[in-house]
This record gives C-alpha cells, structure tokens and sequence, in this order.
C-alpha cells in the first residue's frame, strides 16, 4: 500500500463529491437562484467532475496494491460521509439513527478496506 497515492484519491473524491453535491442539489438552495437558472453550465461541470473521479479512482487503485474493489468503496463511502455532512449543513436534516448507521458502516466500510492485509 502506497500512503501517499490513497492520500491523494481521497482528497480526489473528497473534491468530487463535493462538487457533485452542489452540481445536483444546488438547484435546491434557497440562499442562490444560479444553479436553477444556470443549468447547462450546472450540467456542463461534469466535464471537470469526472476528471476527479478519474483521479480519485487512479490513485486509490494505486494506493491499495493494484486492487479495484478497494478504491470503489473508498469512494462510495467517502461519497456517503460528504453527503450527510452537506445535507446537514445546507438542508437541516438532521442526522437520526438509520442515517447514522449508515455513516458509521460507511467509515468502517474505509476502515477495512485501507486497513484490512489481504494475503
């Protein structure tokens, strides 16, 4: 395992889930018209997107030995984490017990994936 590059696919997917949240759920906030008014350029960021995606997938491959099943839950629960964090900070909706046992599994889900030894 390379530290250094599942460094770097995290912080890839950090950004891109990030950047998604707004890309798809900008349209609902009340503080801005510009998502809603804006949608091809909205749309059109996908382009710069996916190039994070890329990014988080090649490094996280990388930094988990060549291994691909590791590096997709990385990002799905990278993805989850993101998630609740923005839709409560933007929406109020607040975590209850369901949602976080899903953000608990999601971390543990990382957790074994980066920290687990295969043989």
């Amino acid at each position: 395992m390379v530290i250094k590059d599942l460094f770097i696919g995290i912080i890839s997917f950090f950004i891109a889930h990030l950047l998604t949240f707004y890309q798809l759920n900008g349209q609902f906030l009340k503080s801005t018209n510009w998502f809603r008014e804006n949608v091809i350029w909205v749309a059109a960021s996908g382009i710069i997107l996916s190039f994070f995606y890329i990014w988080g997938t090649k490094y996280a491959v990388q930094g988990m030995g060549g291994l691909l099943w590791p590096a997709r839950f990385i990002g799905f629960g990278v993805g989850m984490i993101i998630y609740a964090i923005m839709v409560n900070y933007h929406f109020n909706e607040g975590i209850n017990l369901k949602t976080a046992i899903s953000l608990v599994l999601a971390l543990i889900l990382i957790c074994i994936q980066v920290l687990w030894k295969t043989t």
